[in-house]
Order: structure tokens, then C-alpha cells, then sequence
């Protein structure tokens, strides 16, 4: 056997050579330091899942509360608007039955009919509404006399006419309810059309009364169109079918026209107050039917007003039941809000139709 060669039985190896047995593990790359800080590395790894996960369940608790809360707080919200609701359905229904009753257990009550904004259709105020709660107060067995409350400055000439005609029927329908206007700080116009269908009207000293005259009014833009380079394209069939277009320079024949309609509702106006007022006012007054408003003692003056007074003093003095009971109807939460809406775009076209009113 060569001497050289290694014996793999056992026995000796050659000299310098290390035993088999005495191999570091230094020596084939496995170096006792790594082995430690891979096993560092593996602990912190999972203590950094354990942080992680515990995180991620404090986040979902803190949710979870976030998610209960913005639930218990849209329950709320949807019972707080289903309360509003319920008590808007029945907003003025509530108390005036309620008021209604006392008046039935006592000596009877005076029933008041409010108009307190403009006399509108689509609005609280419309002629539907005002006939409504007057037929409610002519016709309810306790009333002892009817107070019409104005506070408005006027509005359409049409619905201000059908109240007044509404008014002299019931009158008719009841003779001897006693029927009175009550005016606050304005009665103006299409509001005083309504007022001179009372038999008696009272007002304070400093009331603001009168006013009867017809308006019709709009804009022309056609200079601001051309100064912006902006060219109206407008087709009809019809001559006047765009009668009085603010886009266009004002035509005298449709001027002349529209003057024409508003003195012919202008004379229904002064017919209205003539009618209703009768011998009461002060002849030689030219003024009176130009669109002047007066205070109240100077209404007094010139016949447009009865006597200074207000609604309760007229319901303890006059009708001697002091009690009132209001019976101005405005219908239910949904038809208001709904009015509401329709008023907005009524008065944001009303200078663009240019309709005749009366204020």
C-alpha cells in the first residue's frame, strides 16, 4: 500500500491533517454566531406579528365602535325625522283642535283667518288656502264672528278677487255673522282688495294701507347682449307671441297693450273698493286709487278704514268673545314644503313673465 494514501479504515492519517473528529464547524461555513442571530432574527420576526396582530385587533374593535356609533346615530336621525314628520303632518291641526274644544266647552270663541305674505297661488297664502280656513270659521257652530288678519303687501289680482267673491258669498251664506278686517303693518294693494270686502276694517295708527294700483314689471338686456357680443335667436308664429321679450327693444304696441290690460284690472280694483266701502269714501280724493299708501289714521281720514283697532281688541270689544281661534289652514307638512318650492320659482321668473300684480 502506498504510503501516501489516507487509510479510510482508521489508523493514522498523515501528519499535519486533522482527525475527522476534531473538523470545526468554523471550518465548512456554519460559523456559531450566524446560528444565533438567525435565531434572533426569527424571534423578532414573530414578535413583530405578534405587535402587527395586535394592532390589527385593536383597529377592528376601534371600528367596530366607530361602526355602531354612526349606526346609533342614523337611528337617531331617522326617528328625529320621522317625529318632524308626524308633527308637521299635523302642524296647525293639533293646537287648533285642541283650542277648538276650550272654545266648545265655553260661550263660543271668535274665529280669526290669518294672511300674513303674499296672496300667491302656490304659496300659504293662495286663494284656496284663505277660502279654506274662512268657510272652516263661517261654518263652525261656536263661532261667534269672523276677524280676517292682514299683514301682506298684495300679490296676484286674481286670487285677490276670488277671496274677495269668496268672502261676500259666505256673508250672504250667514247674515248675521259679524265680519271684520283686522290690518297690521301692511294691508297693501291685493291685501286691501281682500280688506274691502269686510263690512268693518281696522287698522293701527301707523298700519300702512292702501296702494291700489296694478304693476307689470320686467328688465330689458338687449344693450348688455350686444355690449357681450350675444345675438338672440327667438322664433314664433305669431307677431306677439313674445310679447314684451327683455331680449329685444320694447315695442310701443305691446306696451300700449299691457298699459290696456292693467287699467282694465285696475278698474276691477277700484270697482272691488267702491263696492265694498261704498259711501265711506271721502269723495274728491283724486289720489286715492293712483297707487298711494297711507297710515292708519290717515286711512281713517279718507274712508279706506273704519277705526283704529287691533284683532283682539275687536274680538274682546266689538264681538265680545275674547277667546280667538285661529283657523287659517296652510294644509300638511308635504303640500308646505311643496309650496315652498313653487314660490321660489315663481318669484324667480316673476320679472322675466312680468305678470300683473297687485302690490
Amino acid at each position: 500500500m502506498d504510503k501516501r494514501e489516507p487509510d479510510l479504515v482508521g489508523g493514522d492519517v498523515e501528519d499535519g491533517a486533522p482527525a475527522a473528529k476534531d473538523i470545526d464547524l468554523q471550518d465548512v461555513g456554519v460559523a456559531g454566531p450566524s446560528l444565533e442571530s438567525l435565531l434572533q432574527q426569527m424571534d423578532e420576526s414573530r414578535a413583530a406579528e405578534r405587535q402587527l396582530l395586535a394592532d390589527l385587533v385593536r383597529e377592528n374593535s376601534r371600528e367596530q365602535r366607530r361602526g355602531r356609533w354612526s349606526k346609533n346615530l342614523f337611528r337617531l336621525f331617522i326617528a328625529l325625522y320621522l317625529i318632524f314628520l308626524a308633527w308637521g303632518a299635523h302642524d296647525g291641526n293639533w293646537s287648533g283642535d285642541v283650542e277648538k274644544l276650550a272654545a266648545a266647552a265655553g260661550n263660543g270663541h271668535t274665529a280669526v283667518v290669518d294672511i300674513l305674505g303674499p296672496i300667491m297661488p302656490g304659496t300659504p297664502y293662495s286663494s284656496e288656502h284663505i277660502i279654506h280656513g274662512l268657510t272652516d270659521a263661517f261654518e263652525d257652530p261656536d263661532t261667534k264672528g269672523v276677524i280676517l288678519r292682514i299683514n301682506s303687501p298684495g300679490g296676484s289680482p286674481v286670487q285677490a278677487g276670488q277671496v274677495y267673491d269668496a268672502m261676500l258669498h259666505l256673508q250672504k251664506r250667514f247674515p248675521k255673522m259679524p265680519v271684520y278686517a283686522a290690518l297690521e303693518d301692511i294691508c297693501a294693494s291685493g291685501g286691501y282688495y281682500i280688506a274691502a270686502s269686510a263690512p268693518k276694517i281696522y287698522a293701527d295708527k301707523a298700519s300702512m294701507v292702501g296702494s291700489i294700483g296694478v304693476i307689470m314689471q320686467g328688465f330689458g338686456v338687449q344693450k348688455a347682449m350686444e355690449k357681450l357680443g350675444v345675438e338672440p335667436r327667438l322664433l314664433t308664429a305669431g307677431k306677439n307671441k313674445s310679447f314684451l321679450n327683455p331680449f329685444t327693444p320694447i315695442d310701443p304696441a305691446e306696451s300700449a297693450h299691457a298699459k290696456r290690460l292693467l287699467s282694465s284690472i285696475h278698474a276691477q280694483f277700484i270697482k272691488a273698493v267702491q263696492d265694498g266701502r261704498g259711501k265711506r269714501l271721502k269723495p274728491g280724493k283724486q289720489d286715492l286709487f293712483e297707487g298711494l299708501v297711507w297710515t292708519g289714521d290717515q286711512a281713517v281720514k279718507i274712508g279706506l278704514v273704519d277705526g283704529l283697532g287691533s284683532a283682539s281688541w275687536i274680538a274682546r270689544t266689538l264681538i265680545k268673545a275674547e277667546r280667538m281661534v285661529t283657523f287659517t289652514y296652510k294644509g300638511d307638512w308635504f303640500s308646505r314644503m311643496g309650496l315652498r318650492v313653487d314660490s321660489m320659482i315663481r318669484s324667480s321668473l316673476q320679472p322675466a313673465v312680468g305678470l300683473p300684480l297687485l302690490q
